[in-house]
């Protein structure tokens, strides 16, 4: 299922809020889809995870591969922040797997966090 998503060009912010079941193939077409395009480099991004009922991820692996590809895509022209807000010890513990994953990716421009509420997160983005 194709993730929504907002682009806030006044805030330089890109916010998805998935639910249901949480695929790789939904993330990686997500990804594919939104940071191919040229108008949201250096954006900031939120990725609300509180409406998710099912991670459909193969764990360590596929984790690991999504962080890859995220820090691929970066842009060198600015740095940013990407929030992922995960309100159940499974979404946090996840997230901060893929945090750490994204952290060691050397073509990565994007500081990662992981929140348990939006408002935390967006505090952290300065939004």
């Amino acid at each position: 299922m194709p993730i929504p998503y907002q682009i806030d060009h006044a805030r330089r912010l890109v916010i998805a809020t998935p639910s249901g079941a949480f695929t790789e193939q939904d993330i990686l077409a997500y990804q594919t889809e939104v940071w191919s395009r040229p108008e949201v480099a250096g954006y900031d991004e939120i990725v609300d995870m509180t409406n998710v009922t099912e991670m459909k991820i193969v764990a360590t692996e596929g984790v690991q591969m999504l962080a890859v590809l995220s820090a691929r895509m970066d842009t060198d022209e600015a740095r940013s922040r990407f929030a992922i807000v995960a309100p159940t010890d499974h979404h946090f513990g996840v997230g901060r797997m893929y945090e750490a994953y994204r952290n060691t990716q050397p073509a990565g421009t994007k500081a990662v966090g992981v929140f348990r509420s939006r408002e935390e997160a967006l505090r952290w983005l300065g939004k």
